[in-house]
């Protein structure tokens, strides 16, 4: 394989992205973005949502693993500060049904860390092991015509200059310009659909009290069958012995952003633990606000019309509430449908290859979107949002029992762990084991209180200056 190939945005996508096409013996692989990239792991404008707390599931992270060669990428993240949680017996989880069990055997993990360690990380990574070039530069357009992309027009003090390409691969995320860029084709008529809960997120940092080092994620999660507004929190270990705190409320429920509020927010809360927690801690910055949290979804899988030579990739494709902890994860499912086709086409101008890639993308983004966009259209004052019907009404009637299972069946909170943890499909939820495990239901009584050991019980104490 040669030639060039173009990825626009070098965020998350577009690193994984190009990895692959590196890997795949592309010659020439340039990444652009309009932003100056930091050379640690430190924020950057053009992520608003990195500031808010990012899980990194199992499934994600085996894709990770298998998109960058030669590096291991766990290992890299845990010695760098990261943390590792178990599902099972690693948090703290107040569900919609009921606290959740801790339970002794292990199950899936996730990593948590800052989302500026994580793209940090993985960009070093693929610059060590792989031929990438990374580029400043705004991308105004595609070049070329209806039937095929040739490269991308970018933005220049002495006038617009074209970049030639072979494959143009959009990762641009959130603010992606594709549905635009597609009409200076000649290619319109894209499907649009946009879920918006109006979710705020509110998230502060604080030093990890003393004692307090191996305290478990903390999370109480917002329930979406009340008829009322979201509101959720959760304390997430992250490098530095740092505590991420993120609030999250839909429309009616919002977080504020002023220290007081921010407490009285957390404290407000089916369980008051979160604000337990961080009332004896010393934040170390200011709360960050994000509006940046819809649903949006480009069906450009099903458009009449495709160019060769040009593939959407991560957010641009398809973004998510972050609070379902999917995007990252979903971005890597995408770049390896990208490594499938690439093999097994054999060139960046094989007919149809552009096609086959979104369409493949497209379909490792089904489940999550599902899953988003049904808990998010229950909230009151959502815009875009269908009424659910007969079949969403069961499946949704079916999943709250699981989920009540949960709550006491380790069968039934496998089922939900390997779900979230994005290992398995939701149709996972409807094996035998799950189904049976439903219809039983919980063998054990409903926690009342976090299920806390006398140590983690001991530091909650100490910590809560709140008088409760």
């Amino acid at each position: 394989m040669s030639r060039r190939a173009v990825v626009v945005g070098a965020g998350l996508a577009g690193t994984l992205a190009a990895a692959v096409l590196s890997t795949a013996g592309v010659d020439e692989v340039i990444v652009l973005d309009r932003d100056e990239l930091p050379e640690g792991p430190e924020h950057r404008r053009g992520l608003p949502q990195g500031r808010h707390a990012h899980l990194l599931m199992a499934g994600g992270l085996a894709a990770m693993e298998e998109l960058v060669p030669g590096v291991s990428l766990r290992k890299r993240l845990l010695a760098a500060g990261a943390h590792e949680i178990s599902l099972s017996s690693g948090m703290l989880a107040r569900t919609p049904e009921g606290w959740l069990r801790r339970w002794r055997r292990e199950g899936p993990a996730m990593l948590t860390c800052t989302r500026a360690l994580l793209d940090w990380t993985v960009r070093e990574a693929v610059r060590e092991h792989c031929a990438v070039e990374v580029r400043k530069a705004t991308v105004l357009g595609l070049t070329g015509s209806a039937g095929r992309a040739r490269g991308v027009r970018i933005a220049a003090p002495g006038g617009d200059t074209d970049l030639d390409a072979d494959l143009v691969v959009d990762a641009s995320g959130r603010g992606t310009r594709v549905v635009t860029w597609l009409d200076g084709l000649g290619l319109s008529g894209v499907r649009e659909q946009a879920v918006d809960s109006g979710l705020v997120n509110a998230s502060r940092v604080y030093r990890v009290p003393e004692g307090a080092e191996r305290f478990p994620l903390t999370i109480v999660q917002a329930n979406p069958y009340v008829g009322r507004p979201a509101r959720s929190a959760m304390v997430m270990p992250v490098e530095g012995d740092r505590w991420l705190v993120s609030c999250g409320g839909s429309r009616g429920g919002e977080p504020p952003a002023d220290p007081e509020g921010f407490l009285r927010y957390t404290l407000a809360l089916p369980d008051p633990i979160v604000g337990r927690l961080i009332s004896g801690a010393e934040p170390l910055t200011d709360i960050h606000l994000s509006r940046s949290t819809s649903n949006v979804r480009r069906y450009l899988e099903k458009a009449p019309r495709w160019p060769e030579g040009f593939v959407v990739l991560g957010d641009a494709l398809a973004t998510f509430n972050p609070a379902y902890g999917q995007g990252m994860s979903v971005a890597a499912f995408g770049a390896q449908v990208l490594g499938r086709e690439l093999e097994r086409a054999g060139s960046l101008a094989a007919p149809g290859l552009a096609r086959r890639v979104v369409r493949g993308a497209a379909r490792s983004v089904d489940a999550a979107w599902s899953m988003a966009v049904g808990q998010d259209a229950l909230y009151p004052g959502v815009r875009g949002g269908r009424r659910p019907g007969v079949a969403d009404r069961a499946v949704t009637a079916y999943t709250r029992r699981v989920m009540k299972a949960a709550t006491g069946s380790y069968a039934a909170a496998s089922a939900i762990w390997d779900v979230t943890s994005m290992r398995t499909p939701p149709a996972r939820l409807f094996r035998p084991d799950a189904v049976l495990a439903a219809l039983a239901g919980s063998p054990l009584p409903r926690l009342t209180e976090p299920p806390l050991t006398p140590d983690e019980r001991e530091v909650l104490r100490s910590l809560d200056r709140t008088g409760r």
